[in-house]
């Protein structure tokens, strides 16, 4: 009688398994001239930030430009739909990300399901939860400067400007991030720059229990080498400050930024002045599909980890059409780790902003996936799905206390105080809330929330 150790064994060969490594697919930079609107652009151009930037489509028209014929008409009235009744960003795509989208089948493609919402793609019934909310994880609430959130105890994050090379659908920080669109009227920072930078840095300098400081926005990619360099640099001086991460979506968007002679200058000072100062800077990136990496990813990663960075990190958000499924996390779990040399680190719940839903999972298929996920890559380049729980912060999908799959419901506890819970002695005893998407409930689920809102 066979045993269980031999039972199902092959005879010859490793096992069969639900994902087969090696990757198939050659790791090469999309031909962007098959795109109508690039077909006589020179790889001199298209390698350019400065082009890159001036070409970056910002509207429909500009679109249509593009991509010509190859845009369906009703996908493209879809679009010009979601931007009028929907939408909370504005359109901003730079050239090199349309270029990683499949030009034959727009309307399923995963890129362009989250940097080019349609309409169709919303829920008829559930477009937005109505626990939804602009600030959903309330950093604003907690700034002890303008643009400087204290939200956990060692560790800050500076919103150093409103505005990135790229605009994505799902953005967390919609409240304060992009144009007004017809939607929102987007917040606005009161202070200057240059003194808001120098509140932040004052704060910093007086609080000696922080130690990890996040520089974000925005994206910094958007942000002058000229003024990102003296504040990083800065932050070096600070005595506790240990760790500087600096945040850019637009690494994998306009990896031509970094890839400019005095952006590489700038950075290649403060990742020196890092290790003299024994710093650790690293770079945290926002990678979703493993169609958006490209060569030119890979070459401007392997820059700055030559030059003494620590890290280049991804912290994906799970979206449903773009990468709700074991083999395309996978799929772009290796090709960062093999091609771009980024490793792969956070994959986030989508944030409950408003008009979210169809973008949303719910927390039983994020732990599904973090099941599904493990034991294909080495422990350190396996990421965590996360689900941040707005007044708790970042939680592992598997430290939830207690979860009512029917009304879809999720309860959490923490272990640290926020910034604007200093005197609240219940703060760590609490449960707080997160929600998911209605339409994944079971219909006696979805019909309790019917009710809640007749009720409201």
């Amino acid at each position: 009688m066979q045993s269980n150790q031999t039972r199902g064994k092959a005879e010859t060969g490793p096992a069969r398994q639900p994902f087969t490594y090696p990757l198939r697919k050659e790791f090469v930079e999309p031909d962007w001239r098959r795109l109508p609107g690039y077909k006589d652009v020179t790889a001199a151009e298209w390698e350019s930030a400065i082009w890159q930037r001036k070409h970056t489509v910002k509207n429909l028209k500009e679109l249509k430009a593009a991509l010509g014929p190859l845009l369906p008409e009703d996908l493209a009235a879809s679009i010009e739909r979601d931007q009028r009744e929907r939408a909370t960003m504005s359109l901003l795509l730079p050239p090199q990300m349309l270029n990683t989208m499949n030009e034959q089948d727009l309307w399923n493609d995963p890129v362009r399901r989250y940097m080019l919402p349609a309409f169709a793609d919303r829920l008829t019934e559930w477009t937005n939860h109505p626990k939804a909310s602009r600030d959903s994880l309330h950093e604003q609430d907690m700034w002890v400067v303008e643009g400087l959130t204290h939200r956990y105890p060692t560790k800050v994050l500076a919103e150093m400007l409103p505005t990135c090379p790229q605009y994505c659908g799902h953005c967390t920080r919609m409240d304060l991030v992009g144009n007004d669109v017809p939607q929102v009227q987007k917040h606005k920072f009161g202070i200057g720059q240059k003194e808001r930078y120098e509140q932040m840095l004052d704060y910093l300098r007086r609080t000696p229990t922080v130690r990890d400081v996040v520089v974000s926005g925005g994206d910094i990619a958007n942000l002058p080498i000229q003024s990102l360099e003296p504040f990083v640099s800065a932050l070096m001086d600070i005595p506790n400050i240990r760790d500087i991460r600096l945040a850019s979506k637009g690494l994998m968007a306009i990896p031509q930024h970094f890839l400019q002679d005095s952006v590489l200058a700038g950075l290649d000072r403060l990742a020196k002045k890092a290790v003299e100062r024994g710093v650790d800077l690293a770079l945290h990136t926002h990678v979703n599909n493993a169609a958006q990496l490209t060569p030119l990813v890979g070459k401007a990663v392997r820059k700055l980890l030559d030059m003494g960075f620590r890290d280049v990190r991804n912290q994906g958000v799970l979206l449903r059409g773009v990468n709700d499924s074991a083999q395309s996390l996978l799929d772009l779990c290796f090709t960062l780790l093999d091609h771009a040399k980024i490793l792969p680190y956070y994959f986030y719940m989508c944030d409950m902003i408003p008009n979210s839903e169809h973008w949303r999972l719910s927390v039983d298929k994020a732990q599904k996936l973090q099941h599904d996920i493990m034991g294909y890559m080495p422990g350190f380049a396996t990421p965590r799905i996360v689900c941040d729980v707005p007044f708790v912060g970042k939680r592992w999908v598997h430290q939830i206390a207690e979860y009512d799959r029917e009304r879809g419901i999720s309860y959490w506890t923490k272990n640290y105080r926020t910034g604007i819970e200093a005197n609240d002695p219940d703060a760590l005893d609490r449960k707080y809330e997160y929600f998911d998407p209605i339409d994944s409930l079971p219909e006696s689920g979805q019909a309790w929330w019917r009710e809640q809102q007749k009720a409201a």
